[in-house]
């Protein structure tokens, strides 16, 4: 005899169960109470269904939105609602009360709650489908993330995100109490890649980093979730950039192909082939700002601005508004990056998209000794680096590789003002809770 838990159909299956009695579980997403007719929608993580029955015998305890209820009854062919049918109810059980002041109903106009509300309020939020969507898109980037580069021979690899030093010279760590010695939060697992590369040869990982940086603006977190990868045996950055082109063509066209249906809520056109962004040098970039928008004042980087010009600019001349960025000054890079000739610039590379960063990737140095001059050369102690440096004694291979913020990417794909929106607990300089 099957049990109580295996009667449950889900709401997408509710269709296969026509006159057949079903038991559905979820939240009250809608309810709505007429003289002669009630009409109760269940919401559970396949979607909804709506149950009828005569309002005189409303089978069943009180209930209201966002209430957790189990309803019971016969599944009925129905033109008119969503899904092709409905359930006539036959008994309601009240499996969990919401309280009776939430500060909004999920299935309410979610645009007119504010965005701390929000936040303080995740799972509530999330059950509308506008935010709860963000989240489905982004779990499906990061499925597609894992797929493309499995079939290019690359090794999922997990490392620790406890750390004695920092990946970037010390800066911006998170300090921990780690028994009798300080140890950081990890802000890159880069040391760990290269150590992989010189194991698998194709590497990634995907996983939470910590940036200790005081920023409060729309685009930075202090931890985010960081889709990494290295790969060994290259010839130069170019190669990088190719793999990366290649990855997000694909995770776009199985993002416009299987899921326009979630895409088209934020969208209006499909998200674009990347294959014609163009890579300009560095210095072709700044010449280009300075003639097109009088920018006279950058440096070593990019800023916001200039970011978002670049875009503009690449998108009225190949129609994509992406562009690589390549052979930045090396005073603004990590001590790791392999230089570019003789010009005091390194194989290190951005990828700008819809006016953001979402990436930093390069060719790295890959022998002992041009890291430790490399560090030298920066006023940085080498010894602090020893147990990394190490591996460069192993065999490894010239080599590069990628970061991309996963919430950055998410917030730039679905036109998202604010990163905090699509990281479900946002961490930031001043929030630490829920």
């Amino acid at each position: 005899m099957p049990s109580e838990k295996s009667l449950r159909t889900f709401a997408a299956h509710v269709i296969d169960h026509v006159d057949n009695e079903v038991v559905l579980r979820g939240w009250v997403h809608r309810l709505r109470v007429l003289a002669n007719t009630a009409f109760v929608v269940v919401r559970d993580c396949t979607g909804a269904v709506q149950g009828v029955c005569d309002t005189p015998s409303f089978p069943g305890p009180h209930i209201k939105l966002d209430d957790t209820i189990e309803l019971r009854g016969r599944v009925r062919k129905d033109s008119r609602a969503k899904g092709g049918c409905e359930i006539a109810i036959r008994e309601i059980r009240l499996l969990n009360e919401a309280g009776h002041k939430l500060p909004f109903n999920s299935s309410g106009n979610i645009e007119s709650v504010g965005q701390e509300a929000r936040l303080e309020y995740r799972p509530l939020a999330a059950r509308n489908d506008a935010i709860g969507n963000v989240f489905r898109i982004q779990a499906l980037i990061l499925h597609y993330f894992r797929a493309f580069l499995c079939k290019q021979h690359f090794t999922e690899i997990v490392t620790s995100k406890i750390v004695a030093s920092g990946t970037e010279g010390g800066t911006n760590l998170f300090k921990i109490d780690y028994f009798d010695r300080v140890a950081y939060l990890a802000q890159s697992p880069q040391f760990y890649k290269e150590h992989g590369v010189a194991a698998f040869e194709r590497v990634f990982e995907t996983g939470h980093v910590f940036r200790a940086e005081p920023h409060a603006s729309s685009r930075h977190l202090t931890e985010y979730y960081s889709l990494d990868l290295e790969m060994g045996f290259i010839d130069g950055p170019e190669d990088v950039i190719e793999l990366e082109r290649d990855l997000l063509c694909w995770v776009f066209e199985q993002l416009n192909q299987h899921h326009w249906d979630l895409l088209r809520q934020y969208r209006q056109a499909p998200l674009p082939s990347l294959r014609a962004a163009p890579v300009w040098e560095f210095h072709e970039c700044l010449e280009m700002l300075g003639r097109e928008y009088g920018t006279r004042h950058l440096c070593n980087d990019l800023d916001p601005e200039a970011e978002r010009q670049l875009c503009a600019l690449a998108h009225s001349r190949t129609g994509v508004a992406a562009a690589f960025v390549l052979g930045f000054p090396a005073a603004g890079r990590p001590f790791y990056s392999a230089p570019r000739g003789a010009t005091g610039t390194v194989q290190s590379f951005d990828l700008l998209y819809e006016g953001l960063e979402i990436t930093t990737g390069g060719q790295r140095l890959h022998t002992r000794a041009a890291l430790e001059s490399s560090l030298r050369s920066r006023g940085i102690d080498a010894t602090g680096f020893d147990s990394h440096l190490r591996m460069f004694e192993l065999g490894m291979p010239p080599h590069g590789g990628l970061a991309i913020g996963l919430e950055r990417l998410t917030a730039q794909i679905l036109g998202l003002q604010n990163v905090r929106e699509a990281a479900l607990y946002p961490r930031d300089r001043y929030r630490l809770h829920p």
